[in-house]
């Protein structure tokens, strides 16, 4: 087990193996049913998001059986606020996969979109509620660089979402809004287009925030500091999944720099953490950043707070085990707001409050003080953001909201049979008979689903 689990104000000497203190997520927490008008805090009662502290939205979870509204954390601490001037990889940082891929978002292309999707809201909104990376897939389309799920490799008009550009730039409007925070954006990568990638960052307006190749540590060695890197403006990390693009356009090709665990159902798998196949092993020490994903292969909105809960923090714990007990800096997840309380949030809190102090999360940390050493008070505060975010999309809970909403439980049976039938029918794409599966009494397209991944 990990130092003061039990009690974060408890003076450790040291930290020992193991993260299973995750699992008290949220037990440190007393409900109630008598606030309104902002004084409601995390776990209390609601019935409208201004009923909550800032930082919190008024939420439920009925895949829980949870549907009674409470406060729910929106929005994540940035470690760097509490603990600043450690080398880049000492932190972990909450990461939103698919991060372009937004319910609601408007079909761009003028036909209705037909696609998966696994993010509540726009990109600035992840970015102010304290999302420090971004997955992004790209590929060529409509004589552009366009975010886009996929078939086979090839974007088609019903499961584009938007030229790249728009999304970049907001990630530009935010580090000039921001001179301290640091972005890391993650591609998975289709764009053949010579040189596409370079002429796009720089009519985005990044190549100013560029951390340059070249400075990378290739062999497992300790980043620069977050302070040399905000002084020296290398303040965004770009990496990609094909290898000549470190050559050719001087963009980090992921797996040299970082190992990384199986996507899909494979990386949600509890007492199993196996390396993604084009990683190395977890636990290999000749790359120095450690990226965890955790989402299902179907995202399932409502059910994500399901998932964001006690089987986050097994994951969590299982992963470090594997990577021979480095914490991840990088946690992936789907529709990053939903819980059933703390969610992510705590999850990326405790990481940080092990390797940053030994404490059993981020808030009871000490400037300056030896590593063990905890903060009783500050370890129960509200946290919020530092840039302060919104709500949006289908978590529509901003300050103007008069009720909460409380979207039910998708049906798999009809969304995802009708939308295989049609990727069958407008895309062509050849689907074998035998990869349908049964989840229940409900049946879906695994084919379908495989190839989106």
């Amino acid at each position: 087990m990990l130092p003061c689990f039990g009690d974060p104000g408890k003076k450790c000497r040291a930290p020992v193996d193991g993260f299973l203190f995750l699992l008290l997520i949220s037990t440190s927490f007393v409900t109630s049913t008598a606030c309104s008008n902002g004084n409601c805090q995390l776990l209390d009662s609601c019935s409208m998001t201004t009923d909550c502290e800032s930082g919190l939205y008024c939420g439920n979870c009925p895949s829980m059986g949870k549907t009674q509204p409470i406060c729910t954390r929106a929005q994540a601490i940035i470690p760097t606020s509490i603990i600043d001037g450690l080398p880049f990889n000492k932190y972990s940082w909450l990461v939103t996969h698919n991060s372009f891929s937004i319910v609601d978002a408007p079909p761009l292309t003028g036909v209705q979109r037909v696609t998966f999707y696994n993010q509540d809201d726009s990109v600035t909104n992840q970015l102010r509620n304290g999302v420090r990376g971004l997955m992004l897939d790209m590929y060529d389309f409509d004589n552009d660089i366009w975010l886009c799920h996929s078939f086979q490799g090839q974007c088609y008009n019903i499961t584009a979402f938007e030229p790249a550009i728009n999304a970049l730039k907001e990630v530009e409007a935010f580090l000039s809004e921001n001179p301290s925070e640091i972005v890391t954006i993650i591609i998975e990568d289709y764009v053949r287009t010579p040189k596409g990638l370079t002429k796009l960052f720089t009519d985005a307006g990044l190549l100013k925030y560029w951390f340059p190749v070249a400075q990378m540590p290739a062999k497992g060695e300790d980043w620069p500091t977050v302070t040399d890197m905000a002084q020296e403006n290398h303040r965004l990390l770009v990496f990609t999944s094909i290898a000549s693009k470190e050559a050719d356009e001087g963009i980090a090709y992921q797996w040299r720099y970082m190992v990384e665990n199986q996507p899909g159902d494979g990386g949600v798998a509890q007492g199993s953490c196996p390396n993604r196949k084009e990683s190395q092993p977890l636990n290999s020490r000749s790359a120095s950043l450690f990226l965890q994903n955790y989402f299902p292969t179907l995202p399932i909105q409502a059910e994500s707070c399901k998932e964001h809960s006690a089987a986050l923090a097994g994951m969590v714990s299982t992963c470090y085990n594997a990577a021979g007990n480095l914490m991840p800096n990088f946690l992936a997840v789907n529709f990053y707001m939903r819980s059933d309380g703390g969610g992510v949030f705590d999850a990326v809190d405790r990481m940080n409050g092990q390797t940053l102090c030994g404490c059993n999360t981020v808030t009871a940390c000490q400037a300056g003080a030896p590593l063990g050493f905890c903060n009783i008070s500050a370890s129960h505060r509200t946290p919020t953001a530092s840039t302060g975010g919104s709500f949006s999309g289908s978590v529509p809970l901003s300050g103007s909201s008069s009720t909460a909403h409380f979207p039910k439980l998708r049906e798999v049976t009809t969304d995802l049979c009708i939308l295989c039938i049609l990727m069958v029918n407008l895309i062509g794409l050849d689907l074998d008979t035998t990869s349908v599966g049964a989840v229940g009494e409900e049946r879906f397209c695994i084919g379908a689903v495989e190839v989106y991944l």
